[in-house]
């Protein structure tokens, strides 16, 4: 973490923490960086990121590994949108490079592991496995072409904001990675393997 002082982004956030009524209504969420601390560049320390993240109003707040997942209780008053906004401007403002982030409620990720029509619920397969998180569900027309596209072996099924993906091989041997759904769904997107999405579940109950 640089020495610069600590930026505190957006009075508009301060706002919505000043109020206690707000503050009593809290939601469970999940945020997911998409690519720091990947081969020693785009580093963020997990610790400085909870206390940057605390400074501004998020409560509870607990991180899961070093590739940016982190829990945390925050107003319902604020969007999804408005929560990734936030974190991203904190993160540019501190350290100098821009982060995707994308937002999912424990309903939300629930959901999607209940939807996974490659997740059999047997522990051998799930190496396989991969869950693409997308910031927003992309237009009907994109999400048509996109699936024209055949990467057999590997498959990919496309609901809501969830790419749920079934790779042969290694994941990073694949051609759907998530700059093919970037490009191809024109929404940002953020990866995790099957382990990691039902270890989030489960530190968040």
């Amino acid at each position: 973490m640089n020495n610069c002082t600590l930026f505190i982004p957006l009075n508009k956030i301060e706002r919505k923490f000043s109020d206690k009524k707000l503050k009593q209504k809290m939601t469970n969420k999940i945020a997911l960086l998409r690519g720091i601390n990947v081969g020693g560049k785009r580093k963020i320390l997990m610790a400085d990121l909870r206390e940057l993240l605390a400074g501004i109003g998020f409560t509870d707040v607990k991180t899961y590994i070093q590739s940016g997942n982190i829990f945390f209780n925050l107003s319902n008053e604020m969007s999804d949108a408005e929560i990734a906004d936030a974190i991203e401007k904190l993160i540019s403002d501190n350290y100098g490079f821009d982060v995707s982030v994308v937002i999912r409620s424990v309903e939300e990720v629930e959901q999607a592991i209940e939807n996974n029509p490659f997740y059999t619920g047997e522990e051998e397969n799930i190496t396989n496995l991969h869950l693409t998180f997308l910031k927003e569900k992309p237009s009907e027309e994109n999400q048509l072409k996109t699936e024209e596209y055949n990467y057999e072996p590997d498959k990919f099924v496309i609901k809501n904001k969830d790419v749920f993906i079934f790779c042969e091989g290694k994941y990073h041997k694949s051609k759907l990675t998530n700059t093919f759904f970037e490009k191809k769904l024109k929404v940002s997107t953020t990866t995790r393997n099957w382990k990691t999405v039902l270890k989030l579940l489960e530190l968040s109950q």
